[in-house]
């Protein structure tokens, strides 16, 4: 095993008790996020623990031997079978749903199969039509600040959370890592899901979303900077969600009596990622930079999802008049929470964050800002570290 690969693996994901669980009570488990996120990693740590069988579908010789999938899936009944890279192969769903009902049957219900994906859409579309009742996902994203270590938070702020980036032996090195990997999702990977776009025409795109990181989406704009129509653009947008490499935060849109911003928030959700397409190396060059701001406000923000309970639902809220909440959590159980993100050591509330909770009156109130003590900034909101919010989170899964 590759350094890094032994690395990675001592950093415990937290997503891990929860895949585990899911294999013991459902068929099938797809874990989704993109390529080099850690999936094959996590994957192959649980087959140590268990009897498995590990099938990488890129590799020509693997998915050879699925070429009677009814066959060889029946030889490795009693063992879990984890399909990586399963969207090279979409015609194995209509198969699994038999093997699955079969299986079920003589008494083999559960921990099945683990697909593992690098992509929401073909994936969700097959296997939603294919194994409805039968099968769970999951979504790895990078590695978080709650797995690396809040002593680590600046790094991975500036680095991102994909492995070979944020364990890299030097800034140079992580910043290579992710021209890299950029240069090939762009060439290698997208045409590889049947999509023919230039590759230079959505690098552009994605550099045009880093450096509009946490601003309303102006479709017009980003079509008259690459010379295309709005309906492009949208394509282009809906692809890289898809890809799980940008974020589209919707606005808030219940009804309130106030005249509501309706445009979603774009986020390139890795942040390392989006410092790379603006050529930056590292902290130094990123306090200086224009973006400075808005890749915090994203960093947070993705962190702050990543760590909700299943079920939470994220917007931000923007009335006509510029009120403004960066974040707004509806949890589970309902609670509404309203966070602001401001990247100061010596946060303070504007109005604005006032007149919006006034508006939505969330049960909690945050503010979060680059420091690690937590004080009141009035009655009813607090100031607080991103890890402490991002424990409490947690915490009411």
């Amino acid at each position: 095993m590759e350094i890094h690969s032994i690395i990675a693996y001592m950093i415990a994901r937290l997503l891990r008790p929860r895949l585990i669980a899911l294999l013991s009570h459902i068929p099938a488990v797809a874990l989704l996020g993109p390529r080099q996120s850690g999936k094959t990693t996590l994957a192959l740590e649980i087959a140590r623990q268990q009897d498995s069988v590990y099938l990488d579908l890129e590799d020509e010789n693997d998915r050879a031997k699925l070429s009677d999938p009814n066959k060889y899936l029946a030889d490795h009944e009693d063992q879990l079978v984890i399909l990586d890279e399963v969207h090279r192969v979409p015609e194995i769903f209509q198969q699994l749903r038999g093997i699955i009902d079969k299986g079920r049957r003589r008494g083999k219900a559960n921990g099945r199969f683990l697909l593992l994906g690098s992509a929401a859409m073909d994936l969700l579309k097959q296997s939603g039509e294919s194994l409805a009742g039968r099968i769970s996902y999951l979504e790895l994203g990078p590695f978080d600040v709650l797995e690396t270590g809040a002593a680590a938070m600046d790094t991975l702020w500036v680095r991102g959370g994909f492995p070979r980036s944020f364990l890299a032996e030097s800034d140079d090195l992580s910043m290579q890592w992710r021209r890299d990997f950029v240069r090939t999702y762009l060439e290698r990977d997208i045409p590889q899901f049947g999509l023919r776009i230039p590759a230079e025409t959505l690098r552009r795109f994605w550099t045009m979303l880093a450096h509009n990181q946490a601003q309303l989406l102006n479709a017009a704009n980003l079509a008259r900077g690459l010379a295309v129509d709005g309906k492009t653009v949208a394509g282009y947008l809906d692809l890289l969600v898809d890809l799980l490499v940008v974020r589209r935060l919707p606005a808030w849109h219940r009804n309130i009596g106030k005249r509501l911003v309706k445009s979603p928030k774009v986020y390139v959700r890795d942040t390392g990622i989006a410092h790379a397409l603006l050529g930056i190396r590292d902290k130094e060059a990123l306090l200086a930079h224009p973006v400075v701001g808005q890749t915090w406000e994203s960093f947070v923000i993705e962190t702050l999802i990543t760590a909700s309970p299943d079920g939470t639902e994220a917007h931000y809220y923007r009335t006509s008049n510029g009120t403004e909440v960066d974040l707004l959590l509806t949890l589970p159980n309902g609670e509404l929470w309203a966070i602001e993100v401001k990247r100061s050591s010596a946060p303070k509330i504007e109005r604005g964050f006032y007149s919006a909770c006034a508006d939505l009156k969330p049960r909690r109130r945050f503010l979060v800002y680059s420091g690690s003590e937590r004080f009141p900034l009035d009655d009813m909101t607090d100031a607080i570290g991103l890890v402490e919010l991002a424990e409490m989170l947690q915490e009411t899964s």
